[in-house]
C-alpha cells in the first residue's frame, strides 16, 4: 500500500456510505493520531485502540437523528507524490470555518484551527466537513 492515509479515509467515507456503525483497519500512530483528532472535534464517535499480534484502530462513526452522516465530504489533500506545504499566514479555510483540515506541524497534527492559533505551518493531509 503507497499511501495508508488515503486508504484509511477510503475506509470512513466507504462506511458512511454503507452506514455501517463502526469500522476497523490497521493501526499505525499518525492514523490513530487523526482518528483521535476525529473523535475530539466530533466527527466521528469514539476511537480505540484493540490490541492483538498486529494491533487495530475501532472508529465508531456518527450519524444524526435522520441516520445522516456528521461527515459528508472527507478528501486527501497532500498526497506522497505531491505533498502540499503551506505557511503559517495561508492555512486553508474549510468551507467557511465550518469545515477543517488536519495539518502536520513541527508540534504534531492539529486542525488548521488550532494551527492558526499556534502560528505554524506545515501539511496539509485531509480536510474534513
Amino acid at each position: 500500500m503507497t499511501d495508508p492515509i488515503a486508504d484509511m479515509l477510503s475506509r470512513i467515507r466507504n462506511g458512511l456510505l454503507a452506514k455501517k456503525l463502526e469500522i476497523i483497519l490497521p493501526y499505525s500512530n499518525i492514523k490513530f493520531e487523526i482518528a483521535k483528532i476525529l473523535a475530539r472535534r466530533g466527527w466521528v464517535e469514539s476511537v480505540d485502540k484493540i490490541e492483538d499480534k498486529f494491533g487495530k484502530i475501532k472508529i465508531i462513526l456518527k450519524y444524526n437523528e435522520e441516520k445522516e452522516p456528521a461527515i459528508s465530504h472527507i478528501k486527501r489533500i497532500s498526497k506522497p507524490g505531491r505533498r502540499i506545504y503551506v505557511p503559517k499566514d495561508k492555512l486553508p479555510i474549510v468551507l467557511n470555518n465550518y469545515g477543517e483540515a488536519i495539518i502536520s506541524t513541527s508540534k504534531g497534527l492539529m486542525t488548521n484551527k488550532e494551527a492558526r492559533k499556534e502560528k505554524l505551518g506545515g501539511e496539509i493531509i485531509c480536510e474534513i466537513y
